[in-house]
């Protein structure tokens, strides 16, 4: 007796066409986002921005605020990737009600309400504590190195600007001679006013380099002066030790990069990347990012301040403990740590093999930084510093190696943050949708 088989039609008609609501299981997080965007966010800000009632009707920004977000927790941020999930991938389809917007709309979208989009942080990190996954019991601060959308390749160090720019004015100077004497000798052969006059393309080229290597040359020179302004003329000079540098005139080893100027050379696992350096704040208890940011600088020294004050500014209180590596410790940050009456816990040093916490070992610390290391080194293995590691560093693992975050998208240090606000707000919604599956 020959087996029976499941019959198996691809050309079969459906009688009832199916909802939306089930191309995907219930409980599904598609339908988890897409209803918490349409239900919990406002998005009056978003919808403001659409007054004119000519032209063919848009796609609803509620349905691409949601796809967006949808998107980004399925570690999914190109466009073009985006608008083929929502023709092939039914969880998409569940999301965007069929709707197949293309990959033009989708980025137009994104860079005209990327403000807003980021600023939806703020409303979902609401929804998660009033879940009660943000308790600011103990909070970890921690900052990633992520490459920026521009290749290190297209950066020029002042030095070789400044001798680039005296090679290429020689070249091109010397092109415009030799392109006025072809222009004489054809005005001889052909006649004045014919054809055959116009400057080769590859002058054009040059001259446009040229232009672009002025322009970030004088962008470094206006931030030396800004950052380290020269003396005026009638101004004592100073004491001590001559200065192995002019203020006021960029280092040579300064660098700018022609594709994002705002983005900077850092050192990271792969060597030397072109990169913005992403920050958090993490909860412990939750794994809720607080607080987030985005800093040109490869160090870390200066962003708890910054951090510290957003998760005060959102929630109307300090956490009661902050861990931190030890990129955060100087007695700056210890200080405002003490002034916000938070109990820190900031590695002092580099952890050694065998240590149960960094502690450092500096004869020139100051006085916080000793008391640091004193506490750190009284806890033992059962300090509160044990926490950053299983607190902060999952994070990124999470956007980085599970949802594949290692390269941004946009350029410019304004754009940057709200792409940032946008992964870490989708980072918490996932968290939120676990926290209240049934």
């Amino acid at each position: 007796m020959a087996k029976t088989f499941r019959p198996w039609d691809v050309e079969q008609k459906w009688l009832l066409p199916p909802s939306v609501l089930d191309l995907v299981p219930e409980g599904h997080v598609a339908h988890f986002i897409r209803d918490t965007v349409r239900e919990s966010l406002d998005l009056s800000a978003l919808l403001g921005s659409y007054g004119e009632e000519r032209g063919y009707p848009p796609y609803h920004p509620t349905m691409m605020t949601a796809l967006l977000l949808y998107a980004y927790t399925q570690g999914i941020y190109s466009s073009r990737k985006i608008a083929k999930a929502c023709e092939e991938r039914v969880d998409f389809m569940a999301v965007t009600a069929l709707q197949k917007p293309d990959f033009r709309t989708v980025n137009e979208f994104r860079k005209r309400h990327l403000k807003e989009l980021g600023e939806l942080f703020f409303q979902v990190l609401e929804l998660c504590r009033q879940a009660g996954l943000a308790k600011l019991g103990h909070v970890s601060l921690d900052g990633s190195k992520v490459r920026a959308n521009a290749s290190k390749h297209k950066a020029m160090s002042y030095a070789r600007m400044k001798k680039a720019e005296r090679e290429l004015t020689r070249e091109v100077e010397s092109w415009f001679r030799r392109a006025e004497a072809v222009d004489t000798q054809e005005n001889q052969q052909f006649g004045a006013g014919k054809r055959g006059d116009e400057l080769p393309a590859w002058v054009a080229n040059k001259q446009q380099r040229l232009a672009k290597i002025r322009e970030a040359k004088a962008a470094l020179e206006a931030e030396a002066q800004r950052k380290d302004p020269a003396p005026p003329d009638d101004e004592q000079p100073r004491r001590g030790r001559p200065r192995k540098h002019p203020p006021g005139i960029p280092k040579p080893k300064a660098q700018r990069n022609f594709t994002d100027p705002e983005s900077r050379i850092m050192k990271t696992r792969d060597g030397f990347q072109q990169c913005y350096n992403v920050q958090t704040a993490v909860d412990a208890d939750s794994q809720v990012i607080v607080a987030c940011g985005v800093t040109q600088s490869a160090t870390d020294r200066h962003q708890l301040k910054p951090l510290v004050a957003k998760i005060e500014a959102h929630f109307g209180r300090n956490p009661k403990e902050v861990s931190a590596d030890s990129d955060y410790c100087t007695e700056e940050n210890l200080e405002e740590l003490d002034r916000r009456r938070i109990r820190g816990y900031v590695a002092t040093g580099k952890q050694q093999h065998g240590q149960p916490v960094p502690i450092g070992n500096r004869k020139s610390d100051g006085p916080l930084r000793q008391r640091m290391r004193r506490r750190l080194r009284a806890g033992g293995f059962r300090s509160r510093y044990r926490l950053r590691k299983q607190t902060s560093e999952p994070v990124f693992g999470q956007i980085k190696a599970a949802r594949g975050f290692r390269q941004l998208l946009l350029r410019g240090s304004k754009k940057v943050t709200g792409e940032w606000s946008i992964v870490c707000t989708a980072h918490n919604l996932l968290k939120l949708a676990r926290a209240v599956a049934p």
